[in-house]
């Protein structure tokens, strides 16, 4: 089965390597500075599993001229309208689209693009960043692939998928729950997100001020109340760990959307807070906390786009 990997960023340069490594058919679609930069540097992974250097089978928009068995959609959620435009000539009759992007706005794009056939939900949980020399630097051993038909049946498309992905070098699941996992994921980067991005510390500096971790409590309480009356209810073992997680002393964790607003890079705000706002309308749910997050966010965004 031939693979075709949107963007070759912190994820997917770090997947689509690692299925090339183990022998897949993997192509990158990227932009024409990343494919001129990894046609002479190679696409590079620093990893605590082991580093790795390949030479990348590469394609810009303009040489996309027919389709591809498996599309692994792993751009930046405000990078999604460029991207299904770019990729349009590699979806055929019978290819699936995983997409690995946070939030959920990106089902319902690409429903509306190519039709919700097309669709295998994905969740991935990877640490990594691109460093300054355009080489993919993970952080920690966690490197985890699921995916499942949204609807939670089984399939032969997703078996195919599950035995495609297997065995090359990161965690794999084929889920039935799929889509309870991207309400979950959605549940825990909004609230970090939005907790790192309105205080500008990490979970443990703001734990340990005064009022911290109920500010951080409550917050979480807001996108828990959206998720469960427009998505679908977080699952309680989950949220209570997620709840722990993000309001421990002495963590020195972070979001990636707070990590690129440090770096004065591109932020996901409208994706993960602001879609997650516009679906509560109507619900008469109070969000003073994310509201102002998301004011927050957007004056950053409208600062760095001027």
């Amino acid at each position: 089965m031939r693979i075709l990997i949107i963007g070759a960023g912190a994820t997917g340069g770090f997947f689509g390597s690692r299925l090339a490594q183990a022998g897949r058919d993997v192509t990158f679609l990227v932009r024409p500075k990343r494919a001129a930069q990894l046609a002479e540097h190679g696409l590079q992974v620093l990893s605590p599993s082991g580093d790795s250097r390949i030479t990348p089978q590469l394609l810009t928009a303009d040489q996309l001229d027919r389709p591809f068995d498996v599309i692994i959609l792993a751009v930046k959620a405000y990078a999604l309208d460029s991207a299904l435009a770019d990729m349009a000539p590699a979806v055929g009759p019978q290819t699936v689209v995983v997409p690995l992007l946070n939030g959920m706005r990106h089902i319902d794009a690409i429903s509306a693009r190519f039709g919700a056939g097309v669709l295998i939900g994905g969740v991935c949980k990877v640490i990594a960043e691109v460093d300054g020399e355009g080489r993919i630097i993970q952080h920690g051993a966690i490197n985890h692939l699921a995916y499942g038909e949204l609807d939670g049946k089984p399939s032969e498309r997703t078996a195919r998928l599950h035995e495609l992905l297997s065995g090359a070098g990161f965690d794999t699941a084929l889920s039935k729950t799929i889509k309870q996992a991207l309400w979950d994921k959605w549940v825990l980067l909004a609230s970090l997100g939005s907790i790192n991005s309105l205080t500008r510390g990490n979970v443990g500096e703001v734990a340990a001020v005064e009022g911290g971790q109920a500010f951080a409590s409550r917050l979480i309480d807001e996108v828990v109340a959206i998720v469960s009356a427009v998505g679908v209810t977080p699952d309680a073992e989950g949220l209570a760990q997620v709840r722990q997680v993000l309001t421990q002393n002495g963590s020195k964790q972070t979001s990636s959307m707070y990590r690129d607003l440090s770096a004065g890079a591109p932020i996901e705000a409208q994706q993960i807070v602001g879609d997650l706002l516009r679906r509560a309308q109507g619900t008469g749910i109070d969000t003073p906390l994310l509201s102002a997050a998301y004011v927050n966010l957007q004056v950053y965004q409208q600062r760095l786009q001027n």
